[in-house]
């Protein structure tokens, strides 16, 4: 497979699957509540889902971290949780909902293959001069997945019924698979036991390692480098300021724009703007240290937060397209520090564990909005803008990009 066409492939299949990812969100929201009959049955399908894959991304990394061919493990993955959708779909109504919450909460578990664990893959499938530009371009099909998904997910099932979202979103996943099984396999053959006290992935066989042990092996290797540890944890502290400003969406837009429903016009802003500002930032992607966007971006996403408590529709439709101006470069950096920083043979479980982090990070903002709401929809807003600040902070002084180990 030529270099060109594995770039192409590579991106066909990680947009599909992050765009059917994207869909499945709100298209299980409405189905639940169509075919579940409450809409708080709908949540706990979204938020079974949802926590799940933050417990599941180390251990999917560090089995691709060990297969010769990753990218046929990655294609059984996203089959498997195209399948568990359909499961999931086929159940509703029809068995009783705590399986169906069951089968959610098992299919969350492979969602981070279509996030962190597709990514990991990047450097094998496109290297040498090409690599950064390739990095920007697959933090774009998250935006891009984020702005698509969404709109897929309404349009269907407005036009087809939400049954069918669901299953159209499954369908997009699955044909994603092709494009991961043709991903290249690893250079080497497997590596040989390393030496006591190495930095390795844990050894599979006769000796059971539990989730716990290899999402604290994955905290581990990621808190070996410290770039790396700091770029995670901005990462994480934005996603949580990220979740906050989401939970805050249906009120802003029933207090500011006319209508609940009207707040997701505020997320469609954020997600354009972030695709736009990835796609310029792709044509140059040497321009400035990944370290320099990660602290911009927390920063200039304070800034948004900040402008929304406003209130003002003005500020606030203007401070959602500043966000996503920050937030795209920010995931483009997040992305090059990863590759950068993460050993061959760690690098699949360091990009699941530290896409986990973020989920989690995203969940516990929203739920921590939840009652700062009840309280004061300004001052929740400016909570989030304090807590993007301190992503900031976490990254410290400046500091020239450490050398790949």
């Amino acid at each position: 497979m030529t270099k060109r066409y594995a770039m192409g492939s590579y991106l066909a299949g990680a947009a599909t699957a992050r765009a059917g990812d994207e869909m499945s969100g709100p298209a299980l929201l409405l189905a639940g509540s169509a075919l579940a009959g409450s809409a708080s049955e709908a949540s706990a399908l979204l938020a079974g889902i949802t926590v799940s894959a933050a417990i599941g991304g180390p251990p999917l990394g560090a089995l691709l971290d060990r297969a010769a061919r990753p990218g046929r493990l990655l294609a059984g993955v996203v089959s498997l949780y195209a399948a568990g959708l359909a499961a999931l779909l086929l159940g509703l109504g029809r068995l009783p909902f705590a399986v169906s919450v069951l089968t959610a909460v098992l299919t969350g578990l492979l969602g981070p293959a279509l996030s962190g664990g597709w990514s990991a893959q990047l450097p094998r499938a496109v290297s040498g001069d090409r690599l950064p530009l390739a990095n920007a371009l697959d933090a774009m099909t998250f935006s891009a997945a984020g702005l698509a998904g969404p709109a897929l997910a309404g349009g269907v099932a407005e036009a087809l019924g939400a049954s069918t979202a669901v299953a159209v979103s499954a369908a997009l996943i699955a044909s994603a698979a092709p494009a991961a099984w043709r991903l290249p396999a690893r250079p080497v053959p497997a590596r040989p036991l390393p030496a006591p006290g190495a930095r390795t992935a844990p050894v599979t066989g006769s000796r059971t390692v539990s989730v716990t042990g290899v999402l604290a092996a994955g905290i581990r290797d990621i808190l070996g480098s410290p770039s790396l540890a700091r770029a995670t944890l901005t990462s994480v502290v934005s996603c949580v300021a990220q979740g906050m400003f989401a939970a805050c969406v249906p009120l802003l837009g029933a207090q500011v724009l006319g209508g609940p429903g009207r707040g997701a016009v505020l997320l469609s802003c954020t997600a354009v703007a972030a695709l736009v500002t990835s796609a310029v930032l792709a044509r140059f992607p040497h321009s400035l240290a990944p370290e320099t966007f990660l602290r911009a971006g927390s920063l200039v996403q304070a800034s948004a937060l900040a402008l929304a408590a406003t209130g003002e529709p003005a500020a606030l439709v203007t401070a959602a397209l500043v966000a996503g101006i920050a937030e795209g470069p920010q995931l483009t950096a997040l992305f090059e520090v990863r590759r950068r920083e993460s050993p061959e043979h760690l690098r699949g479980r360091i990009f699941t564990t530290g896409a986990s982090l973020k989920i989690t990070g995203f969940a516990l903002g929203a739920a921590a909005a939840g009652p700062l709401t009840s309280w004061s929809l300004p001052g929740t807003l400016c909570v989030a803008a304090g807590t993007a600040a301190l992503g900031a902070l976490a990254l410290g002084v400046p500091t020239t990009s450490a050398e790949p180990r």
